[in-house]
């Protein structure tokens, strides 16, 4: 009997070992749910992903295609962060949506804004009363007339600049007619379709198009934009563990690395 009890707890120790051995090599990983534009968002949190994980931080990548989608996924909780906007978006939304309640918690990388055009070479080319199409985004208006103004080609109301709208123009000398009346994921369309003189083009959606912003546009926004594109999330939760990793890992050298060598000027990476 004596000899019973010992190879018995013999027996256990070794499965209590077995036991402790099994969970304690094993890493404690917290998923984290982003919502992202395809490109270039999404291709690069794929390629964080990898290095999340040896972080502990289980990334799972949601797409989406349009701009709305994934604030109104961010509110319902279904995501708990995305990547695909800049800041004077993300207010005039809030601004529209009162219920949102989101932070910027911090940003990743910038989209230089194209000018496209089947028809010219350069703005400069531009005819008396050129049509230039651009997005419905209200937020996105001074950003392009701003770089139209670069040009020489209007005048903004003095102290407007990225925040003008199209009633902000002082002075048009060719009365370039600017259409603000399409989506911007169907501003690729208006292109291959040759609707305007010139059609501005995020430019997300002009790479996921085949579109080289350096190589294609007539006129490329200048790195000194604000419009840096940015992890948003639900107020209070940009000093969690994972959304602070997560910035962290999107920050690294692997990380820029990859934009610089990925997109060649095309995108440029945020480092802080």
């Amino acid at each position: 009997m004596k000899r019973l009890i010992q190879v018995l707890l013999a027996s256990l120790a070794v499965f209590v070992l077995a036991a402790c051995g099994s969970t304690s090599g094993e890493e404690k990983t917290e998923k984290l749910t982003v919502g992202a534009s395809n490109v270039p968002h999404a291709e690069i949190l794929e390629e964080a992903k990898p290095i999340l994980k040896e972080k502990g931080i289980d990334l799972e990548i949601v797409t989406f295609q349009d701009y709305i989608l994934p604030n109104k996924s961010l509110y319902e909780k279904e995501i708990d962060a995305n990547y695909f906007q800049h800041i004077p978006y993300l207010t005039q939304q809030v601004k529209d949506n009162p219920k949102y309640k989101f932070e910027n918690a911090g940003a990743v990388h910038l989209e230089p804004m194209g000018v496209y055009s089947k028809r010219h070479k350069s703005l400069k080319d531009l005819p008396e009363g050129a049509k230039i199409i651009l997005s419905n985004s209200v937020a996105e208006h001074g950003r392009i007339l701003s770089i139209f103004e670069a040009e020489g080609l209007i005048k903004l109301k003095e102290g407007k600049g990225y925040e003008a709208q199209l009633s902000d123009i002082v002075e048009n000398p060719k009365n370039l007619e600017f259409i603000a009346d399409i989506d911007p994921g169907l501003l690729t369309k208006a292109y291959e379709h040759d609707e305007g003189d010139a059609i501005v083009i995020n430019t997300n959606f002009a790479i996921d198009a085949d579109l080289n912003p350096k190589e294609d546009s007539i006129a490329l926004e200048g790195s000194e934009s604000p419009f840096a594109n940015i992890i948003t999330v639900r107020e209070g939760d940009k000093d969690k563990k994972a959304i602070k990793t997560l910035l962290e890992v999107l920050h690294s050298k692997e990380i820029t690395d990859f934009i610089d060598k990925e997109y060649k000027g095309s995108v440029l990476a945020v480092t802080e």
